[in-house]
């Protein structure tokens, strides 16, 4: 798949905590990336269309902490069957 006028679904799928509140623990982000790993090599094969990069700076005390997670689309020529036992 090269051409964007294939692309018939999306998935978003963030690797990394995108909510203060709840933190995801590194178990947690290994299995984004594993979801992200399978939606690249499996078939169909999915396409990074677009990735958004963000963070935010909380004050916990008198320490700063950075918290930053990647937001990946991953556009795909139809619904992958696997990804519909998944969810």
């Amino acid at each position: 798949m090269s051409d964007l006028s294939q692309v018939k679904y999306v998935k978003r799928v963030v690797v990394g905590s995108d909510n203060p509140s709840q933190m995801l623990s590194d178990a947690q982000i290994a299995q984004k990336q594993e979801l992200l790993n399978r939606c690249l090599s499996d078939t169909p094969k999915g396409m990074i269309l677009g990735i958004e990069r963000s963070f935010s700076l909380l004050q916990i005390g008198e320490h700063q902490v950075v918290l930053q997670w990647l937001a990946y689309h991953v556009g795909f020529p139809r619904k992958p069957a696997w990804m519909q036992d998944a969810e």
